[in-house]
């Protein structure tokens, strides 16, 4: 009784708290916040933070703020980099996200990078505690990821997830509820965009800035030759700051030069697929062999990556139609069915 009072008047959280975005749960409501992990700080003489906004908006000022102005990102890989900008944008969250009837802390469930260290869960636990929960529970991303996307993982089937985030591609084969093997790198989303970035500038010696470099990876990026070999000498205009003159200029760059600027992040991204599949047990390789690979995440969506990984390691792709939801869906749905799936919770 006491337990269905405390839910009623709580607003329980299942939160993606990713490197470029954070997406919020919310038990029996669903997904109703989704905004960049971005906190715009004014600073002040004796080193002090003031928070001007948070999310959506702080991600405008992203290379657009004066010197006592700063666009923080808190989590970096999948990490929580700066604890008390963190702190303060979950506070943010989680009180965007209370209903009107919340008088009791939440519950919060938190999905994190496979394989991080005590101090780094211990970190984002002491986060989202600071920032107002009751208690806080964590689950590998992988899982949920896996989970969201509709995997058999209490099977005794394997099934193979290729979770592509801002800061962290997580690879894993699941079985009977748990993860049987899992490779996590430390690359995603803004690993492509830095690409892109360092390519224009060691090639044109012209800076182009983060939120430049995301558009050209989104509308743009691929990782497969198209079939039509004039696309590829397709060119786009990109307005950036001429390294030698120190003005702003325009280059003309070619959708080639593009895929060639990602080549790096996505071989890593591929060499840890293929590295999972070696260290498979024979038995589940042969279930992924029947049932494929499963993407998700925002860097799912990169044009041909589905393709690429398709023929690296002759296996069927699919992406989730969903990708860009699926970790944040898996956990709402651990936390919906917390005595169902509540072993699946890490301690």
């Amino acid at each position: 009784m006491f337990k269905a009072f405390m839910s009623y008047f709580s607003s329980d959280l299942a939160i993606d708290l990713g490197t470029a975005n954070t997406l919020v749960y919310v038990k029996g409501r669903g997904i109703i916040l989704n905004e960049p992990s971005v906190v715009a700080v004014k600073k002040d003489s004796k080193g002090g933070k003031k928070v001007l906004s948070i999310g959506k908006e702080a991600k405008e000022m992203v290379g657009r703020t004066p010197s006592n102005i700063e666009a923080i990102k808190p989590l970096k890989d999948g990490v929580i980099a700066d604890f008390e900008v963190n702190e303060r944008m979950l506070r943010y969250f989680i009180k965007k996200s209370k209903s009107k009837t919340s008088i009791f802390k939440p519950r919060i469930i938190i999905a994190v990078p496979y394989g991080i260290t005590q101090v780094e869960k211990k970190a984002v636990k002491e986060s989202a505690l600071d920032a107002g929960a009751r208690q806080v529970y964590l689950v590998e991303e992988p899982m949920a990821a896996a989970i969201g996307s509709g995997l058999p993982v209490q099977d005794a089937m394997g099934s193979m997830i290729v979770d592509i985030g801002g800061g962290t591609t997580e690879v894993a084969v699941i079985s009977l509820g748990g993860i049987v093997h899992s490779v996590s790198v430390r690359v995603g989303g803004n690993r492509m965009d830095t690409a892109i970035v360092n390519y224009i500038k060691k090639k044109y010696s012209v800076l182009v800035g983060e939120t430049t470099a995301e558009k050209i990876k989104i509308d743009y990026g691929s990782v497969f030759a198209f079939e039509d070999e004039e696309e590829d000498s397709k060119k786009i205009s990109i307005k950036g700051i001429d390294l030698i003159t120190g003005v702003p200029t325009s280059i003309e760059m070619s959708l080639l030069e593009i895929r060639e600027a990602l080549k790096e992040p996505v071989n890593i991204i591929s060499s840890s697929v293929k590295d999972a599949l070696e260290k498979t047990p024979p038995e589940l390789a042969s279930d992924i062999v029947d049932n494929g690979i499963m993407l998700t995440g925002g860097g799912a969506l990169l044009k041909g990556l589905d393709k690429l990984l398709q023929k690296e390691t002759g296996l069927r792709v699919a992406i989730y139609d969903d990708a860009l939801f699926a970790v944040v869906n898996g956990v709402g749905m651990i936390l919906d069915n917390i005595d169902l799936l509540g072993e699946i919770v890490m301690e």
